[in-house]
Formats: structure tokens, sequence, C-alpha cells
């Protein structure tokens, strides 16, 4: 009996990486991690909208309104991941010194810094700025791009000082905090991978037939859909994870639950000591 699924990797990576969101944002909002990590479960809708996007539009405008929407979803999610860092920031660093925040900040914002400036080529201003309907479009490309390489280095770099220095402040391994970085470096790690192995794949690569050229585009591919099944690798991190309380967490939660019984026998103690008296 031969078993014939007409399903592509490509597809099957869609629907684990969209049920993996949906999972993912169900424990966000069940297990109560949304007031702690307001951007993060804002990161993570706009992911799935993307996603979705992606699927119920493409092919479906013409290219210039298509464009458009995914432009601006990707400058959207740009500034919402920057948001995301400042968040966990704040929490994993939460009881360091002024000079300390300043100190990482300027360390990792020229580490950024330099990242944009020697990877991939700047576009020349004019070609930005001509005088055309698309000028806009371009600069927003040229941001969502340059924006999420930014982001990437800084979410990599963040991470180092989290798993390196967290254990000092509020971002022990155990705690959340540490483990939402971990997930996140582990994602911008692979991008960043696959962007520069692609991109020397493309430098030297020189087909001089249609099967070669049908065979590098074959090798991009499954480059993609390696990442993307790192991608799915971390959002089951995360459902685990945040699902998990955090070590200490539920005897914290017990103990005002005891004082007020505790309390009360106390008082009765009292009643029958003076009622003896």
């Amino acid at each position: 009996m031969h078993l014939n699924f007409a399903f592509t990797a490509v597809q099957i990576l869609w629907t684990l990486t969209f049920a993996a969101l949906l999972v993912l944002l169900v424990v966000l909002l069940g297990r109560d991690r949304v007031r702690r990590f307001p951007w993060f479960t804002a990161s993570i809708a706009m992911v799935a909208v993307r996603l979705l996007a992606s699927r119920m539009l493409f092919g479906r405008l013409a290219p210039v309104p298509l464009g458009a929407i995914f432009i601006t979803l990707a400058d959207v999610a740009a500034i919402v991941g920057l948001l995301v860092l400042v968040e966990v920031a704040r929490r994993a660093f939460a009881g360091a010194g002024r000079r300390i925040w300043i100190a990482g900040t300027l360390v990792l914002l020229a580490v950024g810094a330099g990242v944009l400036a020697t990877w991939g080529p700047w576009p020349a201003w004019k070609t930005l700025t001509a005088d055309s309907g698309l000028s806009a479009l371009r600069l927003m490309q040229l941001l969502a791009q340059k924006g999420d390489l930014l982001l990437n280095v800084l979410t990599i770099g963040l991470g180092l000082l989290v798993v390196a220095f967290g254990s000092r402040f509020k971002a022990g391994w155990r705690s959340h905090v540490q483990q939402i970085v971990v997930g996140l470096s582990t994602a911008a790690l692979a991008q960043l991978a696959v962007q520069g192995v692609w991109q020397l794949i493309a430098l030297k690569a020189m087909p001089h037939s249609e099967a070669e050229y049908e065979r590098i585009l074959g090798l991009r591919e499954k480059l993609f859909n390696a990442n993307s099944a790192v991608f799915v690798a971390v959002l089951v991190w995360w459902i685990v994870c945040l699902w998990m309380d955090e070590k200490g967490t539920k005897a914290v939660q017990d103990i005002p639950a005891a004082l007020p019984s505790d309390a009360a026998s106390a008082e009765h103690v009292e009643v029958l000591e003076s009622e003896e008296q």
C-alpha cells in the first residue's frame, strides 16, 4: 500500500508554524503571561498575521498593493521587535544600575551599527528618492530590511548578555525571561546564518545551464526550509517553557492564601486567653 501525500515541505512547515503560533498565543493568554510580556505577545500575533496574509493574499492582489501591504507589515514587525527587546531587557536586568544599562546599550548599538555598515549593499540615495510613486515603498523596504538585520544582531547580543549575566539579576535559567531570550536569539542566529550562506552562494554561483540554475534555487529553498524548521522548534520551546510556572512561583502564590487562616487562629487564641482571664 503506497501513501501519496500531495503536500510540499513548504506547505507542511507553514501549517506547523501557524498551528504552533496559535497554540503559543493560547498558552500566553491562558497562563496569564500577557500581563508580563505584552509586547512579546504582540510580536507573536504579528508573525501569525503576516503568515496568514502571505497565504491569503499572495497571487490574489496586484504586485504593487501586495508589496505595500507586506512592506508595511515588515516595518511594523521590526518596531514591535525592538520593543520586545526593551521589554525583556528591562525584566532581565531589573536590578542593574544606570552605568550598566548605558554601557550595555552602547555596546549593543555599536555592534549593530558595525554589522549594518558592512552587511549587504546600500542603495544610492537618488535611487530611493527618485520621483516616482514607488519611492516611498523603496525607502520603507530598505528600513524593513535593515531594521530586521539590526533587530537580529541586537537580539543575539542581548541573548549572550542574558545567558552570561542574567543569573546575577532576575533572569536565571528557569526564568521565563531567559527562556524567551534564548528562543529569540536562536531564531535570529538561524536567520542570519541562512542569509549569510545564501549571499555567499549567490555571489559565487555562476550557473551555465538551466539544470544548475534549478539546483541553486533548490538549495535556496532547502536553506529557507531549515530556517523555518528552527523557528518551529523555537515555538515548541516557548510553548513548553511558558506553560510551566517559574521556579518558586507557585509557593509564593500560596502564601497569601495561608495568611488569613493563620491570622484567624491567632485571633482565636487571643479571645480564649481573654475569656479565661
